[in-house]
């Protein structure tokens, strides 16, 4: 059907149709709107175009080609700065975060080295320190005396 329907078109275009082929045109409304303007395009009169028309008409669409595919494309202000800005949001971004980070786990250390100190026992009291040097004494002379053992023979 659809072939049917563009060789129709085609043969539209091609030529104007007859009496009995505007009443079957009538009937199908998508073919006589293309009936309709290839009679609107016959009416325009024919322009005369330069001598080099064809070589413009193609080193245009090169060009157009050309720069779609990034092969002349230039920095310029207006495609940098948004660039500049995402990266310089993302880098603030990045910067808070680690700062936050950081101050986040000097607080958790913090409150570790607090809750160690609070686990520990109380110091001793003060009547024990004054006797701390008879104390060590005690525990420090664990060998026996010779000249001592000698005199109590």
């Amino acid at each position: 059907m659809k072939d049917q329907s563009s060789d129709e078109r085609e043969s539209l275009w091609r030529r104007t149709p007859s009496e009995a082929g505007r009443a079957e045109l009538s009937a199908r409304p998508e073919l006589e709107l293309d009936a309709r303007l290839t009679e609107a395009l016959a009416r325009v009169p024919e322009v005369p175009v330069s001598s080099n028309f064809t070589a413009r008409v193609l080193r245009a669409i090169d060009l157009e080609e050309a720069g779609a595919s990034g092969r002349n494309w230039h920095w310029t202000w207006r495609s940098l700065l948004p660039r500049v800005a995402v990266a310089a949001a993302i880098l603030i971004f990045a910067g808070l975060s680690l700062q936050r980070y950081e101050a986040h786990a000097h607080r958790l250390e913090l409150a570790k080295n607090v809750a160690m100190i609070a686990a520990t026992p109380p110091p001793p009291s003060v009547d024990v320190l004054e006797n701390l040097d008879a104390i060590q004494r005690m525990g420090a002379s664990a060998h026996a005396d010779g000249e001592l053992l000698a005199a109590l023979q």
